[in-house]
């Protein structure tokens, strides 16, 4: 069996759950099955953001992120569900307890995705086999898809679970990076968004093999140190490791200020306060972190020191995002008396390319709070024309043009 595994590299999966929320459902209520299912933030509302939908729902457009209105235009059948959030808890943590029977190297990077080592677990078989086990099992147990990703390490394990959805099982070594990964879109690329595919297409890389062929002067002006790293993931490189406490290895970034004089004024300490979570805010952005913990400190008038945490759903580094914890943490401990020092610190931290933004239960609950705002946009919209509201974004470079009985695109 060892023939099958590298005396000197690594064999990492990367699972990948297929429709996850959609998934869940249907697994609850096997009458869901084959049909095209959304989960949304309000199905009784037009402008409910659908969050994620099955493959069936798929095949008409339906897509991530569409408003209610604009899914059901294209799939008028289309079943919309709230989202459960204990129910997708419950199923992911049995997920990954499923997958640390295989290893105990198992690195959790959201709610429907993770890594697992398997380089010392060839007593469950060849990892095609151990895959085809896990794939098994998380159908047999939970009746729930994945596709799964085998590689020598977690960038191509990554690239590769997302070649064959849904139920697939792919293998990608580095020697097949040239025909497999060269010729695709930059933006296909894992850890590239869409702003950073615009900074380097506009530098004339296009493709996965223009990035792997870059003059590394020219990366590291365009994007700093990270262009350099995304280079060696361009050419199959990745030496990071599964490790399951990965987030708890970084150190934290944060800001603190003795005050001029002691203050017991809360506005004045919020404001103080808001500084410091701004101030955090940049140095992450700086060093290209997120942070997945909020923690404060408060010195009062007679030196006693307290430090509170706030465990986070998803990374933050936004300045706005990081005030919201830092203040909630501040009311909910405060005593009431003079304070002498503030602080705000990021801490848990991950990579800024770890952390990219995923339609996790998060993203979920922060989208459907945005309810309120699109169904006052939509009464506007009904009472003095399409048009009347638009994101500013999208005024740029547009001509007014009268509303239509035909114009029902959204803006």
């Amino acid at each position: 069996m060892n023939q099958y595994y590298p005396k000197n590299g690594r064999v990492i999966l990367h699972v990948d759950m297929n429709s996850f929320f959609a998934a869940v459902e249907m697994a609850h209520d096997s009458s869901l099955k084959g049909k095209p299912l959304a989960i949304a933030g309000n199905p009784e509302e037009r402008k409910g953001i659908v969050v994620t939908c099955s493959y069936e729902a798929r095949k008409f457009g339906v897509k991530t992120t569409m408003t209610v209105w604009e899914a059901k235009k294209l799939c008028p059948q289309l079943i919309i569900l709230r989202p459960n959030f204990h129910r997708y808890r419950e199923a992911s943590s049995a997920m990954f307890s499923i997958l640390r029977q295989y290893s105990n190297l198992v690195e959790p990077v959201s709610i429907d995705e993770g890594y697992i080592d398997i380089t010392d677990s060839s007593e469950y078989g060849t990892p095609i086999e151990i895959a085809e086990k896990i794939q098994k099992q998380l159908i047999q147990e939970l009746d729930l898809p994945c596709s799964i990703g085998i590689a020598p390490n977690k960038f191509l394990a990554k690239m590769a679970s997302d070649m064959k959805k849904p139920l697939g099982i792919t293998i990608l070594r580095k020697r097949d990076v040239p025909e497999k990964l060269w010729p695709l879109p930059l933006i296909e690329m894992h850890g590239i968004g869409k702003k950073t595919a615009e900074k380097l297409s506009s530098e004339g890389i296009e493709k996965i093999h223009d990035l792997a062929k870059a003059n590394d002067i020219r990366l590291r002006h365009l994007l700093g140190i990270r262009g350099l790293q995304l280079k060696e993931r361009a050419n199959g490189e990745d030496k990071r490791k599964v490790d399951p406490e990965s987030a708890n290895d970084y150190k934290s970034v944060g800001s603190s200020l003795t005050l001029p004089k002691d203050i017991a004024n809360q506005n004045e300490l919020l404001a103080y306060l808001k500084k410091l979570s701004e101030e955090t805010s940049n140095r992450l952005k700086k060093k290209e972190y997120y942070a997945t913990n909020v923690s404060i400190s408060i010195r009062y008038k007679n030196r006693q020191t307290i430090t509170r945490s706030r465990k986070l759903q998803n990374p933050i580094n936004k300045a706005e995002d990081v005030y919201a914890a830092a203040k909630d943490l501040f009311l909910k401990h405060w005593n009431g008396n003079p304070v002498r020092l503030l602080g705000v610190t990021g801490q848990d931290l991950v990579e800024q390319h770890q952390a990219v933004e995923q339609l996790d239960l998060f993203s979920y609950e922060k989208e459907a709070k945005k309810e309120p705002l699109y169904n006052a946009m939509e009464m506007l919209r009904e009472k003095f024309g399409e048009h009347a509201v638009t994101k500013g974004v999208s005024l740029k470079g547009r001509t007014h043009q009268p509303s239509s009985k035909n114009d029902n695109e959204p803006t």
